[in-house]
């Protein structure tokens, strides 16, 4: 992150083929004073372009996805997950999903286009198969034949694709490549369906007749002037009364628009897509461009198609700085014709060229290539080795003062807080509505208060998640206690800049946290800030402890089972994440371990006479244990193959990825016995790496190990018994490391 906070922000909806430009644009060329925003559903893009090919065998998947985790990551730009849901016009600020507004000064959409389902009075889910969101699509449709496999023997699997255009051509004949290289009987049956006479509108004649040879050659059944008025019941119910089988229906009609689009209230075209300038701009007077399928050229309409959001690329780069130059932006002229190339399957293509057309191998090598050198711009992503231009451009920023004088504005505060939605609490006589510098709480019935501090750097440029994790990961020691979090202080870092984002800043940190501190029960008393680099945050907490006693690292006994309720690796894949070398789907498993709090595994402990409690952080699951064997006077076995990782960390670990606190934690080793064989493996290393937001590492007596492992699969987790507590024996270390559950010692 930058040492200050930018001036302007430039966002991007939607990952499509111009928005993605401008990724890439930004990772050789970041613009000075600007951060770069990009908000996607997915944390992949697919290029539409190589899915035939997938289908067909020709490329694994991942070759046809752009990671916009990593892409992101070595472009210094901003990626949240999640739905754009509309747009405060007046405010400029983007509405989401779940989440906070996200202000901008200038805007880009390109959410693409959905398959049409016009006049279609029926359409069964369990049946029909969009081809987009096609992020999804080849897991969908793995799930969907495995289901009907399972279901169809006596008789030929029937799939019928609606759409007969060229894409639908393509993914009618890769469906069957892919069913006869996946089938075991070879019983299969692909249809063709579509409103119009003819297939492969667009294309020229001589390539339509190509197409249709080919089709008839796979023995693709052609329904061809049949318009489809209901998916239901194993059937595909076209107008006139007929019927044709069908187990699946790829959808695969022509374009309409997302339902987003008419949210945000700008003028839209007759189908609902939203109206350009020829400079790409909405024709309303907002600082918002449209790109891809999403928007329509009010002087140049052009048909739904994949190439011109390519070539709209560098047009949007372009505009982009002109806008915040306040310079007069150039037009976008989309070209007349194009080269078409469809794949055909066994290394054959169609290509077609205005009233040219050609069927052989060289057209699919012609395809193979264009294809391969676009992905290759997109898919490399090394960190750019020109740095990130700091905001203030030349300027000499002025000396930050220290002290009391290091704190932000009071008008910041006040703002933001007025914005905070904070709970109120039967145990707060003083808080946040009153101007004064402390906060007084009731103790709760006279019982104990438990105090606990805990802050971090933030570990990605996403502050409401990471005002998230940061609730979490502060309230796990109370709730590894047995106690019930009452109230919050915040500690918080914030870049120098404008005030406008330092306010925006600590009000995404804030509300995350909030979300979390409201679903625990505690609400938020006060806090303190500073101007500082790089963004901290935190929180002092207190709790109620209860009536119980307390649960603590001592309280483990021998013949105790260890159970970890989360995974491990969080250290590693965030170390990589700095690096770009974060995969998107490694990603993806790992929020809903940051996210998942240890409330229910803490409140489950309290049910099954589980005294000896701690949750795994900073140093490591080996660090904390040791810390409860000493406290409990104890010894333990720990099974290294049943210890739960995240996806990606024994790669990473290989790779020679860690977190910079892994070698201070390995110190630990010399409390721990294992064989060499056992040290050289990755899950070994991984018992070093920090935790942020970590599991709970629970004492759980034999007897009840399986419900309690059978409660915590119930509520989500994914909980491991990874070892056994034993008496602690002089002459040896308190820690041994076996390779699995069954090498485990039976005696105590």
């Amino acid at each position: 992150m930058n040492s200050t906070l930018p001036e302007r922000d430039v966002v991007l909806v939607g990952a499509g083929h111009t928005n993605a430009h401008v990724l890439r644009m930004w990772r050789m060329a970041p613009i000075p004073n600007v951060r770069l925003t990009c908000v996607s559903n997915f944390s992949r893009a697919t290029y539409s372009g190589m899915l035939p090919g997938t289908l067909h065998g020709d490329y694994a998947p991942d070759e046809m996805q752009i990671d916009l985790v990593r892409l992101c990551a070595a472009s210094g730009a901003r990626l949240i997950l999640g739905s754009a849901v509309g747009l405060d016009r007046e405010r400029r600020e983007l509405l989401l999903a779940d989440r906070p507004p996200l202000p901008f000064d200038v805007l880009s959409i390109g959410v693409g286009s959905v398959p049409v389902t016009d006049g279609v009075e029926q359409l069964d889910g369990r049946m029909t198969l969009p081809i987009k969101p096609m992020q999804t699509f080849l897991q969908r449709l793995g799930q969907r034949l495995a289901a009907i496999r399972q279901q169809v023997r006596e008789r030929p699997v029937e799939v019928a694709v609606v759409g007969a255009g060229a894409g639908g051509i393509e993914i009618a004949l890769g469906i069957v490549e892919r069913l006869r290289r996946t089938s075991d009987d070879g019983q299969f049956r692909v249809s063709l369906v579509d409103r119009h006479d003819e297939i492969g509108r667009g294309l020229s004649r001589r390539a339509t007749s190509l197409a249709r040879k080919e089709l008839e050659a796979q023995r693709v059944n052609l329904l061809l002037g049949q318009e489809v008025r209901a998916v239901a019941d194993g059937k595909i119910k076209l107008a006139g009364g007929h019927e044709s089988p069908a187990d699946i229906v790829l959808w695969a009609t022509s374009a309409r628009p997302p339902e987003f689009l008419a949210q945000l209230g700008l003028p839209i075209d007759e189908r609902g897509f939203l109206l350009t300038r020829p400079t790409l701009q909405t024709v309303a007077d907002l600082p918002v461009f449209v790109v891809g399928d999403s928007g329509t050229s009010r002087e140049h309409p052009t048909p739904k198609a994949g190439v011109y959001a390519v070539r709209q690329g560098p047009v949007l780069w372009d505009n982009l700085q002109r806008q915040l130059r306040g310079e007069p932006l150039v037009e976008y002229v989309p070209q007349r014709s194009f080269l078409k190339l469809l794949n055909t399957g066994r290394g054959r293509a169609i290509l077609s060229w205005k009233g040219f057309a050609f069927h052989g191998a060289w057209c699919f090598r012609l395809k193979d290539r264009i294809d391969r050198r676009f992905m290759d711009k997109y898919q490399d992503y090394r960190p750019h080795a020109m740095a990130p231009p700091e905001p203030n451009g030349d300027e000499q920023a002025p000396m930050r003062c220290a002290g009391c004088g290091g704190k932000l504005g009071g008008a910041v505060l006040h703002r933001m807080l007025k914005r905070l939605e904070i709970p109120a609490s039967e145990h707060v006589l003083l808080g946040l509505e009153s101007l004064d510098d402390a906060a007084i709480l009731r103790p709760p019935g006279g019982r104990s208060i438990v105090a606990t501090a805990d802050f971090f750097t933030a570990f990605i440029d996403d502050p409401y998640l990471v005002g998230r994790v940061a609730a979490l990961n502060a309230a796990s020691d109370l709730f590894a206690m047995g106690a019930k979090p009452l109230a919050a202080l915040a500690l918080a870092t914030i870049p120098p800049g404008p005030a406008r984002q330092q306010e925006q800043l600590l009000f995404e940190l804030l509300s995350g946290s909030l979300r979390e501190l409201r679903q625990m029960g505690a609400t938020l008393i006060g806090g303190h800030t500073l101007e500082g680099s790089p963004v901290t945050v935190g929180f002092s907490m207190l709790a109620d402890a209860g009536v119980h006693p307390p649960r603590t690292k001592a309280g483990l006994r021998p013949g105790d089972q260890l159970v970890l309720t989360k995974p491990l690796g969080s250290g590693v894949l965030l170390a990589a994440h700095m690096q770009a070398r974060c995969r998107a789907e490694w990603m993806d498993a790992l929020w809903p371990v940051l996210l998942a709090s240890n409330q229910q595994a803490a409140d489950l402990a309290a049910e099954h006479d589980i005294i000896g409690v701690t949750d795994v952080t900073g140093f490591g699951l080996a660090g904390h244990l040791l810390e409860m064997l000493h406290a409990s006077q104890v010894a333990a076995e720990l099974s290294l193959a049943d210890v739960p990782l995240l996806p990606g960390v024994e790669q990473l670990i290989t790779e020679g990825v860690e977190s910079t606190l892994a070698p201070a934690n390995r110190a630990a080793e010399a409390e721990i016995e294992a064989a060499e064989e056992i040290k050289a493996r990755a899950a070994y290393r991984a018992l070093f790496d920090p935790q942020t937001s970590g599991g709970l590492l629970l004492g759980v007596p034999e007897g009840a190990v399986d419900a309690v492992l059978r409660r915590l699969a119930d509520s989500g987790h994914a909980a491991r018994r990874i070892g056994t507590v034993l008496t602690r024996a002089p002459d040896r270390r308190p820690l041994t490391i076996v390779p699995s559950i069954s090498n485990l010692r039976s005696q105590i």
